[in-house]
């Protein structure tokens, strides 16, 4: 049966982990969806993971559309979220309307999902989710502003971790249905979850969570540079390496293809 966002919230009330993977074509899709992973988020990882930039800023809706929906196309049972990309919504709530709707219309995915908690976000949240469109929320460490954060832990000091809280339950007031907390203490991300009927998944925010968030690339080792907070599960990248390697040799000495 499929998954679907109250089936989240109902999970999270039963207290079962919620298990969420990024995915980014058809192939890695497929693998999640049938190894039971709930929610398959199209993260806008995609620009460094998939398209080799720097940042996860240069990456565009297009992509991002073009990417959701070979992902879409390999789930059967996942939920699909995807990430609306940088400065696809911040403008206004017109705009974050119009990207929203050319995701949701576009790929078959369930819900989008957007970083931040300040005002502005908060009255997007607030008019998407009016008009039927589910809003994951995402506060903490955000990515999409790292040029301001960083990529340091957040919420170190007394006043950003009530930041921190306020914004999530900001988030929850204004319609989202689950939000991200990325690298945050433990002990703040058990303090917002216990605050929110909505699911939370972490990503660098300890296991007090409702559930958890991985970059797949950095999950199988894929990845030359990963955050220090991710594991990787396999060597994949020296696993394709080795594999590429006899390939090169048995056709250097004739031996595939064989007679």
């Amino acid at each position: 049966m499929a998954v679907t966002i109250h089936q989240l919230t109902k999970w999270k009330q039963t207290g079962r982990s919620i298990i969420s993977l990024t995915a980014w074509d058809y192939s890695m899709a497929q693998i999640l969806d049938r190894a039971g992973v709930d929610l398959i988020l199209v993260g806008d990882s995609l620009a460094m993971v998939g398209l080799g930039y720097s940042s996860t800023l240069p990456v565009t809706l297009d992509e991002m559309i073009h990417h959701a929906k070979a992902v879409c196309r390999g789930v059967d049972r996942a939920l699909v979220v995807c990430d609306l990309p940088f400065m696809s919504y911040q403008v206004s709530v017109t705009q974050a309307i119009e990207t929203a709707g050319r995701m949701m219309k576009e790929t078959e995915a369930s819900g989008i999902k957007l970083e931040g908690g300040q005002p502005k976000m908060l009255e997007i949240v607030k008019e998407l989710t009016t008009i039927g469109i589910p809003v994951m929320g995402h506060v903490g460490l955000t990515p999409q502003s790292f040029r301001i954060l960083g990529y340091k832990q957040q919420g170190k000091i007394e006043e950003e971790a009530n930041l921190i809280i306020d914004r999530a339950i900001a988030l929850e007031q204004a319609g989202a249905f689950s939000i991200i907390l990325e690298h945050i203490h433990s002990e703040l991300a058990g303090k917002i979850s216990s605050k929110l009927a909505i699911p939370t998944c972490g990503s660098g925010a300890g296991n007090q969570c409702d559930g958890q968030v991985l970059v797949t690339a950095d999950f199988l080792g894929l990845s030359e540079r990963q955050p220090p907070f991710a594991k990787s599960y396999v060597d994949l990248r020296q696993f394709i390496t080795n594999a590429v390697e006899e390939f090169k040799q048995e056709v250097q000495n004739k031996k595939f293809p064989s007679k």
